[in-house]
């Protein structure tokens, strides 16, 4: 089990910051992405490990996983012969 640290949440001008001890070894400057969760929870992660965050969540699956396939999924036909039209002007 890894260790569990507290933090505090706090004003900084219109938003919230949280304050991280330095024993979780985030520096100064580092990007980091945060992933909130429907329970409440969060995962965060520094950027550069990225990658290995995905490869953790890739092996997180059971074997059997999608071994079936996506099963059928309905489109709507295209016509291709004309071009898309953005539409959000």
């Amino acid at each position: 089990m890894s260790n569990e640290y507290r933090a505090k949440v706090f004003k900084s001008g219109n938003s919230v910051a949280l304050r991280l001890p330095k024993a979780m070894g985030f520096e100064e400057g580092d990007d980091v992405t945060l992933v909130p969760h429907r329970d409440g929870s969060c995962t965060v992660w520094r950027d550069d490990q990225a990658a290995a965050v995905l490869d953790n969540l890739y092996g997180a699956f059971s074997p059997g996983f999608m071994a079936e396939g996506r099963g059928e999924i309905e489109q709507d036909e295209r016509d291709w012969r004309t071009p898309a039209r953005d539409t959000a002007a």
